[in-house]
This record gives C-alpha cells, sequence and structure tokens, in this order.
C-alpha cells in the first residue's frame, strides 16, 4: 500500500477539516478556571481554561468580546461556548469562544484572596512600615532563575544605565514545588552576609499556576522580616503576586525593577550637572544681592557718618567759643571794675591812711590797738606805728585828760 508523503501544512489541513467536521467540537460547552488572561488593544481576548488535570488555550475576537457581561480575570470559574479547531500555522488546537458566563472563583483565585486578606490584617502590607530603597546602592543581590530571560533583562538594563554597579545572583527555581524555599533561602543568604544595599526577586511572565511560589505565606513571611530592602519584578504589569504586596517596592517587570534599582549614570550626571548650574547661578544671585546691599550700606553709612557730622559742627563751636570768650571778657570787665570800687572804698577807709596827716596807732604787746588812755595804765610799753614804720616806748606817766 502506498503512503503520500505529506507537508507539514498539509497534514495540519487534514487535522483541521476532520475536527472542524466533527459535531461535538463544534458546539462544545466548557468549564474551568481561567488562567493567563490577556485582552488585547485590538479587542481579542487570549486566555487558558484549565481544571486540576489539564488545560486548554482558547481565543474569543472582539465581536464577541464585546457583547461580554463580565470582565474575564485570571482564577474566575467560567462556562465557555464555542468550537474547537486547529491553528494551521502552529499546529495547535484551541477553542473559538462565541460567549462565556461566570461560574464562581477558581481554587487558586480563592487562596490568593484569602491570604492576602489575611495578611492585610496583620499588616504586612502597611505602607509605613516598608524601607526606603537605597537612592544609589553599589551591589545589588538578584534572586532569580540564571536561565530565565528576567536575569538577561536585567543585566541588561542595569548595565546600560551604570556598569559601576555590582550584581551578585542567587540562582533559585522561581516555578514549582521548592521554589518558595529556594527563594527564601536567597533572602536568608543576602542577610547574612550583609553583602549587598538592595534585593530584587525577579521572574518573568506566566500564569498564576506558574507564579505561584510566590504567592505562598512562608515566602511572605521572609520578605517581610528581610533588613535588606526589596524590590520584586515579577511577572507583567498585570500580574500581582503576594510577594508584590508585601516587598518594599513593586515593580511591573523585571525590566522596571532594573530600571527603579539602578541609576542613570548618565542622569545622575546631568542631574549633578543641572544642580551645580542652579548652584552657580543661586551664588551669583547671592552675591550680587548682598553686594546691592553692601553698597546701600555704604552709601548710608556716608550719608550719615559721624566726621560730616563733626565738620558741620566745626562753626557751631566757633561760636560757641567766641560767644564764650565775649561773655568771660565781660564777666571779667565787670568784676575788675568791681575790685577796682571796691579797692577804692578800701583804700578810702583804710586806717593807715590817717597816718600820713601825722596820726600813730598804738598797740599792745598782744597788737590789740589802744585807743583810751585807760588801757595804758597798766603797760609799761606800747608799740607805735607811724606812716613810714614802728617802733616800741617805755611809758613813764600816764595822764588823764
Amino acid at each position: 500500500m502506498f503512503i503520500k508523503v505529506l507537508t507539514v501544512t498539509a497534514l495540519n489541513g487534514y487535522i483541521k477539516k476532520i475536527v472542524d467536521s466533527d459535531f461535538i467540537l463544534n458546539n462544545t460547552n466548557v468549564k474551568g478556571e481561567l488562567s493567563n488572561v490577556k485582552i488585547h488593544t485590538s479587542g481579542h481576548i487570549y486566555f487558558s481554561l484549565k481544571d486540576p488535570f489539564g488545560k486548554i488555550n482558547c481565543v474569543m475576537f472582539k465581536s464577541q468580546a464585546s457583547k461580554l457581561k463580565i470582565t474575564p480575570k485570571d482564577g474566575m470559574n467560567v462556562i465557555i461556548k464555542g468550537k474547537v479547531s486547529v491553528y494551521e500555522r502552529d499546529g495547535a488546537y484551541q477553542v473559538y469562544c462565541d460567549s462565556m458566563e461566570s461560574d464562581g472563583e477558581g481554587q487558586l483565585y480563592v487562596a490568593f484572596q484569602n491570604l492576602k486578606e489575611k495578611l492585610e490584617k496583620q499588616g504586612m502590607f502597611d505602607e509605613a512600615r516598608k524601607k526606603n530603597i537605597p537612592y544609589f546602592p553599589t551591589r545589588i543581590g538578584i534572586i532569580t532563575s540564571q536561565t530565565g530571560a528576567a536575569i538577561k533583562d536585567i543585566i541588561n538594563v542595569a548595565t546600560r544605565r551604570n556598569r559601576k554597579v555590582n550584581m551578585l545572583i542567587y540562582p533559585a527555581l522561581v516555578q514549582g514545588v521548592n521554589a518558595s524555599e529556594d527563594i527564601i533561602d536567597g533572602i536568608k543568604h543576602f542577610n547574612s552576609l550583609k553583602n549587598v544595599d538592595l534585593i530584587i526577586i525577579a521572574r518573568g511572565g506566566g500564569s498564576i499556576e506558574e507564579l505561584w511560589a510566590f504567592n505562598e505565606e512562608n515566602l511572605a513571611c521572609a520578605i517581610y522580616n528581610s533588613k535588606i530592602p526589596i524590590i520584586t519584578g515579577i511577572g507583567h504589569e498585570t500580574d500581582f503576586t503576594i510577594a508584590d504586596f508585601v516587598s518594599d517596592h513593586r515593580a511591573p517587570t523585571p525590566s522596571a525593577a532594573a530600571e527603579i534599582a539602578v541609576k542613570s549614570l548618565e542622569g545622575l550626571n546631568n542631574e549633578i550637572k543641572a544642580l551645580r548650574e542652579m548652584l552657580l547661578k543661586s551664588a551669583e544671585f547671592k552675591l550680587t544681592r548682598e553686594y546691592n546691599k553692601v553698597n546701600l550700606l555704604n552709601k548710608t553709612l556716608k550719608i550719615n557718618n559721624p566726621l560730616n557730622y563733626i565738620v558741620n559742627q566745626y562753626n557751631h563751636i566757633d561760636n560757641l567759643k567766641e560767644n564764650l570768650s565775649y561773655k568771660f571778657n565781660m564777666k571779667v570787665s565787670l568784676e575788675k571794675h568791681k575790685l577796682s570800687k571796691l579797692n577804692a572804698l578800701l583804700h578810702a577807709h583804710n586806717p593807715l591812711n590817717v597816718l600820713n596827716k601825722g596820726y600813730a596807732v598804738l598797740q599792745n604787746n598782744e597788737k590789740q590797738i589802744i585807743s583810751e588812755i585807760n588801757n595804758l595804765k597798766n603797760l609799761k610799753q606800747v608799740k607805735i606805728t607811724l606812716k613810714d614804720g614802728s617802733a616800741e616806748f617805755k611809758l613813764s606817766n600816764v595822764e588823764e585828760f
């Protein structure tokens, strides 16, 4: 029997015809849990539908998606109606969904919400307790898979922004049963050595099952108790894990985590230049302002200079001097005149002037003037003063008139 050799395209086309001709596959209702939901900007929705034992890829085009009464989210339990067909290019079969209705929440999503609520009540998500991210870390510890795309993205971004930052990689599982314990060991490793300023926990995108290691309570506690600040960059921008909520800073992607952790050297240089220019302008403005103040004060000082006041008072001093001299001379002349009158009066009443007329003054031994004869009776001698001298005389005979 001759079997024709088919091309890949022919084989995929043949399988598609068989699948499309099956009545059940063309009119199927499937229930399961939504996972890895992506709502494209075109309006199409791509997602997976899963149960504990299997998973199937699904797509809902814009025409049907616009009629949905619910917003598809990871963890939702739904019932979809549509047909199974083959995408010939990739040789993959998927469900082309016509409608979707809610059938409750998935087990993983419920577990996620319960743990989130529990840790939130314990205060593990509080912003007040989160540690500040170092502005310029020189050594960064990275906990991630050493073969994944996340580490390549982080290294590319970090080296592009600043080659002077050292990165220490702790290889860890980021998916599977032991992944959370592996990541915890990395956190303990860096905390015990204290050889890094910052820790990044990173992983690329994935479904809720693939990211479940980051929703474990033991990992959340390890992040919370870390003495070193931790940035998480897990999955895509729409992916949120418990680790993101408890970390000190959540980045939407591993690349964004590197952007946050590593400051751009060029940006820092530009910032320094801008600050330098600002400082120079500020200093120049300050100097100009102070120079103007000094000039104003100098002008004020010149106007109010005490030397100017002293110079202006010279005339006043001269006037006072002349006035004082005039009053002094007047006073002296007046007193001289008074003294002259008193001298003339004193001269007129000077008893010694009588001596010029031939009179004499008699005095006893105690220089008392003798004016009566009785005062001579008990005296043996007297002093007689004439106009040009004096002499002592003995008494021999005293007679009264």
